[in-house]
């Protein structure tokens, strides 16, 4: 076990580098034996950089849900809606098993803010989590269910963005 006490981190705002401080801290996490899981929302393209990255990490459990297609607010699919339930699921299990010092729920605050996810049946497995289990919880829109569980709130705030000057996403880093 590496935390005594496991805090809960919120990583939220429309600034880049949410999920990227995520994987900073797994990679932390990993660098000093523990274990992760790594669990993301709406996340079921095969071209994102953390699914071969996250593989090359010991003690990392890394579970994708979602569709390779955008989800648009709205317009979400029962596919959409069963995805995230599925990662819910994943996330009550690796949350209540103790078997894991950091367990990140990456991009499941677009998830809640789609409606697609309880922030209260989450919220709620955080608080009955074992003593030692670290949570993070990434995405825009953080519901307030979240902020007000955390112990720590970083909100990325865009002040320049490439996008604006027409660079599209890049590989390596952007995906």
């Amino acid at each position: 076990m590496l935390f005594d006490p496991g805090l809960v981190q919120v990583y939220t705002g429309n600034g880049k580098g949410k999920t990227t401080a995520a994987l900073g801290l797994s990679l932390r996490v990993c660098g000093h034996g523990g274990k992760v899981a790594f669990i993301q929302f709406m996340k079921g393209w095969d071209f994102y950089g953390e699914i071969a990255g996250l593989k090359l990490l010991q003690g990392v459990r890394h579970e994708r849900t979602g569709t390779a297609d955008y989800v648009n607010r709205g317009s979400e699919s029962e596919v959409d809606r069963s995805e995230a339930a599925k990662g819910v699921s994943l996330a009550l299990e690796c949350l209540s098993s103790g078997s894991y010092d950091l367990v990140v729920l990456d991009e499941i605050n677009v998830a809640v803010d789609y409606g697609m996810v309880d922030p209260e049946e989450v919220a709620q497995a955080i608080i009955g989590r074992p003593r030692h289990v670290e949570v993070v919880l990434t995405g825009r829109a953080a519901p307030k269910a979240f902020l007000d569980l955390a112990d720590l709130v970083t909100e990325m705030r865009e002040v320049r963005h490439p996008y604006s000057k027409g660079i599209r996403s890049r590989r390596g880093a952007d995906f």
